[in-house]
Protein backbone atom coordinates (compact mmCIF):
# COMPACT_ATOMS: atom_id res chain seq x y z
CA UNK A 1 0.00 0.00 0.00
CA UNK A 2 1.19 3.34 -1.03
CA UNK A 3 2.30 5.58 1.77
CA UNK A 4 0.24 8.97 1.78
CA UNK A 5 2.47 12.53 2.16
CA UNK A 6 1.21 15.06 4.77
CA UNK A 7 0.99 18.02 3.39
CA UNK A 8 2.66 21.28 4.73
CA UNK A 9 1.20 21.85 8.17
CA UNK A 10 -2.38 21.00 7.45
CA UNK A 11 -4.05 17.34 8.25
CA UNK A 12 -4.33 16.47 4.41
CA UNK A 13 -2.59 13.41 3.34
CA UNK A 14 -2.40 12.72 0.00
CA UNK A 15 -1.46 10.13 -2.77
CA UNK A 16 1.90 10.48 -4.05
CA UNK A 17 0.47 11.81 -7.03
CA UNK A 18 -2.19 14.86 -7.05
CA UNK A 19 -4.66 14.55 -10.53
CA UNK A 20 -4.99 17.84 -12.52
CA UNK A 21 -9.12 18.02 -13.43
CA UNK A 22 -8.33 21.02 -16.11
CA UNK A 23 -9.07 18.38 -18.74
CA UNK A 24 -12.62 17.30 -17.54
CA UNK A 25 -15.07 18.50 -19.70
CA UNK A 26 -12.43 20.28 -22.32
CA UNK A 27 -10.07 17.53 -23.58
CA UNK A 28 -11.74 14.62 -21.61
CA UNK A 29 -15.32 14.42 -22.01
CA UNK A 30 -17.69 12.91 -18.98
CA UNK A 31 -17.10 9.36 -19.80
CA UNK A 32 -13.62 9.36 -20.09
CA UNK A 33 -13.24 11.99 -16.92
CA UNK A 34 -15.32 9.48 -14.71
CA UNK A 35 -13.03 6.63 -16.51
CA UNK A 36 -9.95 8.71 -15.50
CA UNK A 37 -11.21 9.51 -12.04
CA UNK A 38 -12.26 6.10 -11.21
CA UNK A 39 -8.75 3.96 -12.60
CA UNK A 40 -7.04 7.38 -10.35
CA UNK A 41 -8.69 6.26 -7.49
CA UNK A 42 -8.55 2.34 -7.61
CA UNK A 43 -5.11 3.09 -7.83
CA UNK A 44 -5.37 4.18 -4.47
CA UNK A 45 -5.24 8.06 -5.09
CA UNK A 46 -6.85 10.77 -3.10
CA UNK A 47 -5.85 13.95 -4.06
CA UNK A 48 -8.09 15.31 -7.08
CA UNK A 49 -7.14 19.26 -8.45
CA UNK A 50 -9.23 21.58 -10.10
CA UNK A 51 -10.16 25.53 -10.13
CA UNK A 52 -13.29 27.27 -10.51
CA UNK A 53 -12.36 28.41 -14.15
CA UNK A 54 -11.65 25.08 -15.85
CA UNK A 55 -11.70 25.47 -18.97
CA UNK A 56 -13.10 28.82 -19.67
CA UNK A 57 -9.90 29.06 -22.22
CA UNK A 58 -12.12 26.72 -24.57
CA UNK A 59 -14.58 27.99 -27.22
CA UNK A 60 -18.09 27.82 -26.00
CA UNK A 61 -16.98 26.65 -22.15
CA UNK A 62 -17.85 29.47 -19.40
CA UNK A 63 -15.84 27.74 -16.73
CA UNK A 64 -16.90 25.37 -13.36
CA UNK A 65 -17.19 22.72 -16.40
CA UNK A 66 -14.38 20.25 -14.47
CA UNK A 67 -16.30 21.20 -10.73
CA UNK A 68 -19.39 19.91 -12.25
CA UNK A 69 -17.69 16.90 -13.85
CA UNK A 70 -15.83 15.72 -10.47
CA UNK A 71 -19.04 16.90 -8.48
CA UNK A 72 -21.44 14.59 -10.51
CA UNK A 73 -18.75 11.74 -10.27
CA UNK A 74 -18.87 11.73 -6.13
CA UNK A 75 -22.01 12.02 -6.07
CA UNK A 76 -22.59 9.16 -8.67
CA UNK A 77 -19.71 6.97 -6.52
CA UNK A 78 -20.64 8.35 -3.14
CA UNK A 79 -17.05 8.36 -2.09
CA UNK A 80 -16.68 12.12 -1.04
CA UNK A 81 -15.16 11.25 2.23
CA UNK A 82 -12.49 9.06 0.72
CA UNK A 83 -11.09 11.65 -1.52
CA UNK A 84 -9.56 15.49 -1.14
CA UNK A 85 -10.58 17.87 -3.23
CA UNK A 86 -8.82 21.22 -4.08
CA UNK A 87 -10.08 23.77 -5.90
CA UNK A 88 -9.16 27.59 -6.73
CA UNK A 89 -10.61 30.94 -6.70
CA UNK A 90 -10.18 33.85 -8.13
CA UNK A 91 -10.05 33.33 -12.32
CA UNK A 92 -13.78 32.84 -13.52
CA UNK A 93 -14.72 34.77 -16.02
CA UNK A 94 -18.21 36.08 -13.44
CA UNK A 95 -15.62 35.67 -10.20
CA UNK A 96 -12.30 37.50 -11.07
CA UNK A 97 -9.95 38.53 -8.76
CA UNK A 98 -9.40 38.20 -4.67
CA UNK A 99 -12.28 40.83 -2.92
CA UNK A 100 -13.38 39.33 -0.02
CA UNK A 101 -17.02 39.65 -1.22
CA UNK A 102 -15.74 37.34 -4.90
CA UNK A 103 -13.65 35.10 -2.83
CA UNK A 104 -16.95 34.17 -0.13
CA UNK A 105 -19.26 34.14 -3.72
CA UNK A 106 -17.34 32.20 -5.51
CA UNK A 107 -17.05 29.33 -3.04
CA UNK A 108 -20.10 29.01 -2.71
CA UNK A 109 -20.28 28.51 -6.29
CA UNK A 110 -17.72 25.81 -6.02
CA UNK A 111 -19.68 24.22 -3.21
CA UNK A 112 -22.68 24.18 -5.03
CA UNK A 113 -21.00 22.87 -8.77
CA UNK A 114 -18.60 20.02 -6.06
CA UNK A 115 -22.00 18.86 -4.71
CA UNK A 116 -20.41 18.93 -1.40
CA UNK A 117 -20.17 20.65 1.71
CA UNK A 118 -16.56 21.61 1.97
CA UNK A 119 -13.38 22.18 0.05
CA UNK A 120 -10.27 20.13 1.49
CA UNK A 121 -8.20 23.04 0.09
CA UNK A 122 -9.10 26.04 -1.47
CA UNK A 123 -6.31 27.83 -3.43
CA UNK A 124 -5.80 31.75 -4.39
CA UNK A 125 -5.52 30.83 -8.27
CA UNK A 126 -3.75 34.10 -9.08
CA UNK A 127 -2.63 36.75 -6.63
CA UNK A 128 -4.96 39.86 -6.51
CA UNK A 129 -2.38 42.76 -5.80
CA UNK A 130 -5.29 45.16 -5.26
CA UNK A 131 -6.31 43.63 -2.45
CA UNK A 132 -4.56 43.92 0.40
CA UNK A 133 -2.92 40.43 1.79
CA UNK A 134 -5.12 41.00 5.04
CA UNK A 135 -8.42 41.35 3.51
CA UNK A 136 -7.91 38.15 1.31
CA UNK A 137 -7.27 35.94 4.29
CA UNK A 138 -9.75 37.68 6.58
CA UNK A 139 -11.99 36.20 3.77
CA UNK A 140 -10.51 32.56 3.67
CA UNK A 141 -9.97 32.56 7.56
CA UNK A 142 -14.10 33.20 7.24
CA UNK A 143 -14.66 30.07 4.96
CA UNK A 144 -12.36 27.92 7.14
CA UNK A 145 -13.99 29.09 10.21
CA UNK A 146 -17.20 27.83 9.07
CA UNK A 147 -16.61 24.83 8.16
CA UNK A 148 -17.01 25.45 4.21
CA UNK A 149 -13.11 25.12 3.42
CA UNK A 150 -10.49 22.96 5.72
CA UNK A 151 -6.77 24.76 4.82
CA UNK A 152 -5.85 27.27 2.46
CA UNK A 153 -3.02 27.05 -0.61
CA UNK A 154 -1.79 30.19 -2.80
CA UNK A 155 -0.97 29.85 -6.20
CA UNK A 156 0.72 31.97 -8.84
CA UNK A 157 1.97 34.74 -6.35
CA UNK A 158 5.31 36.47 -5.95
CA UNK A 159 7.52 35.91 -3.11
CA UNK A 160 7.33 39.22 -1.46
CA UNK A 161 3.42 39.03 -1.23
CA UNK A 162 3.90 35.51 -0.43
CA UNK A 163 5.85 36.09 2.47
CA UNK A 164 3.88 39.01 3.39
CA UNK A 165 1.12 36.74 3.08
CA UNK A 166 2.51 34.54 5.90
CA UNK A 167 3.62 37.65 8.49
CA UNK A 168 0.09 38.78 7.87
CA UNK A 169 -1.35 35.30 8.89
CA UNK A 170 0.80 35.48 11.92
CA UNK A 171 0.55 38.61 13.26
CA UNK A 172 -3.25 38.55 12.86
CA UNK A 173 -3.99 34.97 14.06
CA UNK A 174 -5.79 34.22 10.56
CA UNK A 175 -5.41 30.82 9.02
CA UNK A 176 -2.49 30.32 7.22
CA UNK A 177 -1.45 28.78 3.73
CA UNK A 178 -0.45 25.41 4.03
CA UNK A 179 0.73 24.57 0.35
CA UNK A 180 2.16 26.88 -3.08
CA UNK A 181 1.12 25.65 -6.80
CA UNK A 182 3.62 26.76 -9.25
CA UNK A 183 5.35 25.54 -12.59
CA UNK A 184 7.79 23.72 -12.02
CA UNK A 185 9.37 21.20 -14.06
CA UNK A 186 12.56 19.62 -15.87
CA UNK A 187 12.62 22.20 -17.96
CA UNK A 188 11.19 25.31 -16.06
CA UNK A 189 13.21 25.79 -12.94
CA UNK A 190 13.68 29.66 -12.76
CA UNK A 191 9.99 29.81 -12.11
CA UNK A 192 9.85 28.49 -8.56
CA UNK A 193 13.78 27.86 -7.58
CA UNK A 194 15.23 30.91 -5.54
CA UNK A 195 12.99 33.24 -3.80
CA UNK A 196 9.88 31.38 -3.80
CA UNK A 197 11.30 28.24 -3.14
CA UNK A 198 12.98 30.06 0.13
CA UNK A 199 9.98 31.34 0.86
CA UNK A 200 8.15 27.97 0.92
CA UNK A 201 11.01 26.26 2.85
CA UNK A 202 10.94 29.07 5.80
CA UNK A 203 7.45 29.07 5.71
CA UNK A 204 6.85 25.51 5.92
CA UNK A 205 4.77 24.84 2.75
CA UNK A 206 4.47 22.23 1.06
CA UNK A 207 4.75 22.76 -2.68
CA UNK A 208 2.10 20.74 -5.58
CA UNK A 209 4.31 21.83 -8.69
CA UNK A 210 1.88 22.19 -11.94
CA UNK A 211 2.76 21.76 -15.89
CA UNK A 212 5.57 19.13 -14.08
CA UNK A 213 5.72 17.23 -17.52
CA UNK A 214 5.88 20.61 -19.27
CA UNK A 215 2.69 20.30 -21.18
CA UNK A 216 3.39 16.58 -22.47
CA UNK A 217 7.24 17.38 -23.62
CA UNK A 218 8.94 15.12 -20.33
CA UNK A 219 6.84 12.02 -21.57
CA UNK A 220 9.40 11.42 -24.22
CA UNK A 221 6.35 11.64 -27.62
CA UNK A 222 7.51 15.00 -28.77
CA UNK A 223 11.02 14.21 -30.58
CA UNK A 224 12.15 15.80 -34.09
CA UNK A 225 10.20 14.97 -37.39
CA UNK A 226 7.11 13.51 -34.93
CA UNK A 227 3.79 14.71 -35.07
CA UNK A 228 1.56 15.10 -31.83
CA UNK A 229 -2.18 15.19 -32.38
CA UNK A 230 -2.83 17.63 -28.75
CA UNK A 231 -4.00 20.96 -27.84
CA UNK A 232 -1.00 21.48 -26.10
CA UNK A 233 1.44 20.44 -28.60
CA UNK A 234 2.65 24.08 -29.01
CA UNK A 235 3.70 24.60 -26.12
CA UNK A 236 5.64 21.31 -25.74
CA UNK A 237 7.20 21.72 -29.24
CA UNK A 238 9.23 24.91 -27.86
CA UNK A 239 11.32 23.00 -25.97
CA UNK A 240 11.60 20.21 -28.40
CA UNK A 241 13.88 23.47 -30.13
CA UNK A 242 16.14 24.35 -26.81
CA UNK A 243 19.44 22.81 -26.44
CA UNK A 244 18.30 22.46 -22.91
CA UNK A 245 15.10 20.30 -23.55
CA UNK A 246 17.40 17.75 -25.93
CA UNK A 247 20.08 17.68 -22.93
CA UNK A 248 16.88 16.80 -20.74
CA UNK A 249 15.31 14.48 -23.18
CA UNK A 250 18.64 12.06 -23.60
CA UNK A 251 19.04 12.20 -19.49
CA UNK A 252 15.48 10.58 -19.10
CA UNK A 253 16.01 8.15 -22.11
CA UNK A 254 19.25 7.15 -20.22
CA UNK A 255 17.80 6.61 -16.52
CA UNK A 256 14.77 5.63 -17.43
CA UNK A 257 15.82 2.84 -19.63
CA UNK A 258 18.17 1.84 -16.60
CA UNK A 259 15.13 1.99 -14.53
CA UNK A 260 12.88 -0.36 -16.69
CA UNK A 261 10.50 3.12 -16.30
CA UNK A 262 8.91 5.59 -18.32
CA UNK A 263 10.09 8.77 -18.99
CA UNK A 264 7.04 10.38 -17.56
CA UNK A 265 7.73 8.41 -14.41
CA UNK A 266 11.32 9.56 -14.08
CA UNK A 267 10.57 13.17 -14.62
CA UNK A 268 7.63 13.40 -12.35
CA UNK A 269 10.33 11.07 -9.82
CA UNK A 270 12.63 13.84 -10.16
CA UNK A 271 10.16 16.81 -9.20
CA UNK A 272 9.06 14.79 -6.17
CA UNK A 273 12.78 14.58 -5.00
CA UNK A 274 13.06 18.30 -5.02
CA UNK A 275 13.03 20.40 -1.75
CA UNK A 276 9.75 21.59 -0.45
CA UNK A 277 7.90 19.37 -3.54
CA UNK A 278 5.21 17.10 -1.54
CA UNK A 279 3.65 15.58 -4.31
CA UNK A 280 3.63 16.56 -8.01
CA UNK A 281 0.46 17.04 -10.14
CA UNK A 282 -0.14 15.76 -13.82
CA UNK A 283 -3.77 14.96 -15.79
CA UNK A 284 -4.67 12.41 -17.67
CA UNK A 285 -7.19 12.44 -20.59
CA UNK A 286 -7.65 8.75 -20.34
CA UNK A 287 -7.12 5.60 -17.99
CA UNK A 288 -4.72 4.90 -20.55
CA UNK A 289 -2.06 7.52 -19.81
CA UNK A 290 -2.60 6.21 -16.04
CA UNK A 291 0.09 4.11 -15.12
CA UNK A 292 2.93 5.93 -15.88
CA UNK A 293 2.14 8.38 -14.08
CA UNK A 294 1.11 6.78 -10.68
CA UNK A 295 4.57 4.95 -10.71
CA UNK A 296 6.06 7.81 -9.66
CA UNK A 297 4.90 6.36 -6.02
CA UNK A 298 7.05 3.46 -6.28
CA UNK A 299 10.09 4.71 -8.49
CA UNK A 300 12.84 6.41 -6.14
CA UNK A 301 15.82 7.48 -8.28
CA UNK A 302 19.05 7.50 -6.97
CA UNK A 303 21.64 9.97 -6.24
CA UNK A 304 23.27 9.22 -9.53
CA UNK A 305 19.92 9.55 -11.36
CA UNK A 306 19.26 12.67 -10.08
CA UNK A 307 22.26 14.30 -10.46
CA UNK A 308 22.49 13.07 -14.09
CA UNK A 309 18.86 14.65 -14.62
CA UNK A 310 19.69 18.07 -12.27
CA UNK A 311 23.03 18.45 -14.97
CA UNK A 312 21.12 18.13 -17.98
CA UNK A 313 18.39 20.63 -16.64
CA UNK A 314 20.68 23.49 -15.76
Amino acid sequence: MTSLRRLGSSDLEVFPLALGGNVFGWTADRADSFAVLDAYTAAGGNFVDTADAYSAWAPGNGGGVSETVIGEWLTARGNRADVLIATKVGAHPSYKGLSPANVKAAAEESLRRLQTDHIDLYYTHYDDPSVPVEEILGALDELVRSGKVRAIAASNISPERLQESLDASDREGLVRYVALQAQYSLVSRDTYEGPLQDVASRGGLAAVPYYGLASGFLTGKYRAGAEVDSPRAGAAGKHLASERGQRVLTALDEVAQERGAELATVALAWLASRPTVAVPLASARTPSQLPALLSVADLTLTDTDLTKLTRASE
